[in-house]
């Protein structure tokens, strides 16, 4: 397949749809007709679950300014609230709501500092027309049945940095499902990526969606140095005439199965910077070199089951460029925290063109390939080829004593969601209690790292004296997601012996900036 230029490969702008009022009347309605769909799936499932607005009031929404007005109207930024969402949205009906419970700005739809929100199409469709959507310093997200088109990083109007859906800084729990994300070529028309996440994001699911008509799918990640996000999940999905990033990994675990890739111009899956792919039971057509490691040197993994090629070429390896193909196999083992159910690959695009996208009903697949109406909770089965599994959460056990033997983190990796001016991600393995590690607030996340899986069964976390004290924290497998221990001040804690290539320790609660002198680990 030969390279083109994006204004000849990519599809036209579609039609532009009829402009709403900008504003109007925000209509309080039974919380019963809220048209959202049960049960996050995937990664979104983890860590809590996604719930988005569940046990909230339900309103109405016609404008993008409407949408602002019904989320500065709530009691708190927490407030549990369902927005019905029906017409156009575009620049001249989104402007800046001010407000205690919100945070937003004009032509972008803005869920910055805020928890507890459903966003849901709904009536003849809810249509975002080159306004993007804007997670930051967020939680328990959900947007469902929505069309968001055409967002600009250049030309005019621009809209959310060119993304589609955008997330970054801290955001957690979000569930997209049944939606359409498009664009009309790639940058040099002014376009970026339809689903980014970045800057410390995690616990995503992308389900039952349509990506198509852009030069850049998405990506998890900004650079290779940026490796704070992952536990995503894309299962359902179209891509369809995208160029690259389908998605982009830089670092962290994503999941992806049952998606339909057609059309992939020059690259697909760029699992990179020591990302972990697992890659099942999805169709690949008409697309090229369409999993591997793509303009790096920095290597990523996958694990490779059930799929179909179906008219792919592949590419000679190079020093910055390795294709997976043309005989994809497995370079790890990838397991995954959470009960799934697989359609088969063969019929996979049938599947995904009944259910995915916008305006569907909001079909989904039981593993039968028959499209149907969503259960009113989660069915989800296991996997009938499963990996590992998790082990499951246990009860943090508290000691006076620090664990015996060798303190494992000495000479390992380290990263983190976020670090204060002066302190280093090294300073918790260095085995001086005179440095240390601090995020940036009073929450964040440090992991330690090895280059194989480690075994390890305990932790010591010991903390530095003139700071915040940690008052809540999780102790995570870095490789799954799963929580291996809880607790509330720092300390000592044993949980089963795990295999692993990382643990995080993720500060919930705080009463100041913590200072972490030493995360040590021991088997």
């Amino acid at each position: 397949m030969g390279r083109r230029s994006p204004s000849t490969r990519l599809q036209a702008a579609l039609a532009a749809l009829a402009v709403a009022a900008a504003t109007g009347v925000i209509l309080t309605i039974p919380e019963a007709s809220a048209a959202v769909a049960a049960g996050a799936t995937g990664y979104a499932s983890q860590n809590g679950g996604t719930t988005g607005g569940a046990g909230g009031q339900t309103v109405r929404a016609t404008t993008g300014t409407q949408i602002h007005a019904a989320l500065c109207g709530r009691a708190s930024s927490s407030t549990p609230i369902t927005i019905q969402v029906e017409g156009t949205i575009n620049h001249a009906n989104t402007a800046k709501v001010s407000g205690t419970s919100c945070n937003t700005a004009a032509g972008v739809i803005e869920l910055k500092q805020i928890s507890n929100v459903t966003l849901v199409g709904v009536g003849a469709g809810a249509v975002f027309d080159q306004v993007g959507i804007h997670i930051r310093e967020s939680s328990n997200i959900i947007i469902q049945n929505v069309t968001v088109k055409n967002v600009k990083k250049s030309g005019s109007p621009t809209s959310n940095g060119g993304d589609a859906i955008g997330m970054e800084s801290d955001v957690r729990n979000v569930w997209v499902d049944h939606s359409t994300l498009e664009a009309s070529g790639g940058e040099s028309e002014g376009f970026d990526g339809l689903f980014d996440m970045k800057d410390n994001t995690q616990y995503v699911t992308l389900s039952y969606s349509v990506l198509r008509n852009s030069g850049r799918g998405g990506l998890v990640g900004s650079s290779e140095t940026e490796l704070s996000n992952g536990f995503i999940t894309y299962h359902h999905n179209l891509y369809e005439n995208i160029d690259s990033r389908a998605p982009l990994l830089r670092g962290g675990t994503a999941h992806m199965y049952d998606n339909h890739y057609r059309q992939l111009n020059e690259s697909g899956i760029n699992s990179r910077a020591g990302a972990h792919a697992k890659v099942e039971n999805n169709y690949f057509e008409d697309s090229k070199d369409v999993l591997g490691t793509f303009y790096t040197d920095a290597a990523g993994y996958w694990q490779v089951a059930g799929n179909v090629f179906d008219n792919v070429t592949w590419s000679p390896k190079g020093t910055d460029y390795n294709p997976a193909g043309p005989n994809p196999t497995s370079n790890a083992t990838v397991s995954v925290p959470y009960a799934y159910t697989l359609d088969s690959a063969s019929c996979v695009p049938d599947v995904v063109a009944r259910t995915a996208g916008a305006g569907k009903g909001l079909l989904v697949s039981d593993g039968s390939c028959t499209p149907q109406s969503p259960s009113p909770t989660p069915t989800a089965t296991a996997s009938p080829t499963p990996t590992a599994t998790a082990s499951p959460t246990p009860t943090p056990t508290a000691t006076t004593a620090p664990p015996s033997g060798t303190n494992l983190s000495i000479g390992a990796g380290s990263d983190g969601s976020s670090k204060a001016d002066g302190t280093s991600y090294g300073n918790v393995r260095d085995g001086n209690l005179s440095t240390y590690w601090s995020p940036a607030g009073t929450t964040g996340s440090v992991s330690v790292k090895w280059g194989s899986p480690t075994t390890i069964s305990s932790v010591r976390v010991r903390e530095a004296a003139g700071a915040g004290t940690v008052t809540g924290w999780r102790l995570l497998n870095g490789d799954t997601g799963a929580v291996l221990a809880t607790g509330g001040a720092a300390g000592t804690a044993t949980f089963p012996a795990t295999a692993l290539s990382k643990v995080t320790f993720e500060i919930t609660g705080a009463t100041g900036t913590p200072r972490v002198a030493e995360f040590e680990t021991y088997a």
